[in-house]
């Protein structure tokens, strides 16, 4: 069963249809209703049918027992399940994922994988955003709909500010990346910008998707989604240490981290690599 499913998963354009061309919002909303049904059965099955599409690892989850899926897909982790690279001359990945496009940004110029290039001005909302991080690194970071789905701080920080962009919903996967122009540009999204104890800016580009645009920020009112109010800039103070968490996604996503000269991915990273928040994502040049 599990390879017939994985066979129909792969066929790009099966998959390309059944993620994008459905009406993306209703989708998301009638999943995001569905989900949060507090009824043993419903709740049974709807899990076990998201296992079987999903690679669902659930052994180190704070909680064995779940009264909906979205309780299941929001979990929590047991207490020291997720460690951080204690070293301050890096960044630590804030969450689980899989590494896509990263490298140099070039001007104002990153790609979503090779070929496919964007503006990070366009993905921020202002050239003013991005024009700190010109000639650092970024790296995009895909949550697939089964991993952790909470996000931390990559560092000691502040968080500036977040501005709240309102978008689509496309699917983020490779399929979808290949196919759609400047995808993370059209989806919804929250640019956080932060600053470490030394000055050194960073952001943390968190991107909805099909089936989840419900972006939540620990340090913000979580009682509502982030969509919840509008586009808008929100100034904040909040810090962090590393390692605290910062939000989650309601079921899979990506972040984009981005850092300027003077950091580099650390060596041995690559593209499609699996890693776990905490781990030594980027290193400052001494």
């Amino acid at each position: 069963m599990r390879s017939a499913i994985a066979r129909l998963v792969a066929n790009e354009d099966l998959n390309f249809l059944l993620t994008n061309r459905l009406p993306r919002r209703l989708s998301t909303d009638v999943i995001g209703w569905f989900s949060k049904i507090e009824q043993p059965l419903v709740a049974r099955l709807s899990i076990a049918l998201w296992r079987l599409f999903s690679d669902v690892d659930l052994a180190d989850a704070a909680e064995t027992r779940f009264p909906s899926m979205h309780a299941c897909f929001t979990r929590r982790l047991k207490p020291g399940a997720r460690s951080f690279d204690p070293d301050t001359d890096t960044l630590a990945s804030p969450c689980d994922a899989i590494v896509g496009a990263h490298g140099v940004i070039e001007g104002d110029e990153v790609h979503q994988i090779k070929g496919a290039p964007y503006r990070l001005s366009e993905l921020l909302g202002d050239a003013a955003e991005a024009a700190p991080f010109a000639g650092g690194t970024y790296v995009t970071l895909r949550l697939t709909a089964g991993m952790y789905h909470h996000f931390h701080a990559p560092h000691d920080l502040t968080v500036e500010q977040v501005t709240y962009i309102s978008g689509d919903c496309w699917n983020v996967n490779p399929v979808a990346l290949k196919r759609v122009e400047r995808l993370f540009c059209k989806n919804e999204r929250a640019a956080i910008r932060c600053r470490l104890d030394d000055g050194t800016p960073i952001m943390l580009v968190a991107v909805a998707a099909i089936l989840v645009a419900s972006i939540r920020l620990t340090f913000l009112d979580t009682t509502q989604t982030l969509r919840v109010g509008g586009p808008r800039t929100i100034p904040s103070g909040a810090v962090a240490k590393k390692g605290d968490e910062m939000g989650w996604f309601e079921h899979g996503s990506t972040i984009l981290l981005l850092a300027p000269r003077g950091f580099t991915l650390v060596a041995g990273l690559g593209t499609d690599q699996r890693i776990r928040a905490g781990q030594a994502l980027f290193v400052a040049n001494r």
